[in-house]
């Protein structure tokens, strides 16, 4: 009978260690986003804390990845729809794409928004070590990561967040 109590106890204990671990991964909100410093193809760097005051939006794809290609053309008509805004995406390539390529599919998928290549996984390991694509980071323009979904996100469900967290138009 002891040996049971004492089982269940290391049980109950793992599990309630799991689902912590779990919530603290999947509820990242209020978290502050890192600060990195990013190349983007165009040669131009950018500062992640230079971009305060707008929503953005970083998301970890790969040339290799189908849903992370599938998700492109989405996310390339929300930049273009809310970028005039303040809305900012930007495309981060995994360290294993090669370079040629990344820049391949930028020219033939005409994606409007910057993109950087993770080089040295520097800002993967900023973001807790991306190991599957596409993961996608929205910051709000406080600095704060309010969402983050490993897969393809919900692009309507995207956009109205960035919508809400956009300075609004009016009627001038």
């Amino acid at each position: 009978m002891k040996m049971k109590t004492r089982d269940f106890a290391i049980g109950l204990a793992a599990l309630v260690l799991i689902a912590l671990a779990g919530w603290l991964w999947l509820a990242p909100a209020g978290n502050t986003a890192p600060n990195v410093r990013m190349t983007l193809l165009d040669g131009k760097t950018i500062d992640l804390h230079a971009l305060r005051g707008h929503p953005v939006l970083i998301n970890f794809w790969a040339t290799s990845c189908p849903g992370c290609v599938a998700e492109i053309p989405h996310l390339a008509q929300l930049y273009n729809k809310l970028s005039p805004q303040g809305f900012e995406i930007i495309g981060v390539a995994m360290s294993y794409d090669v370079p040629s390529q990344v820049r391949t599919m930028q020219r033939d998928r005409h994606i409007p928004y910057p993109i950087t290549i993770d080089r040295t996984d520097a800002i993967s390991k900023a973001f807790g070590t991306i190991r599957l694509t596409p993961t996608s980071f929205l910051i709000d323009p406080q600095g704060r990561v309010v969402y983050q979904k490993i897969g393809n996100v919900n692009i309507d469900k995207l956009a109205a967040r960035v919508k809400r967290m956009l300075p609004k138009q009016g009627n001038s």
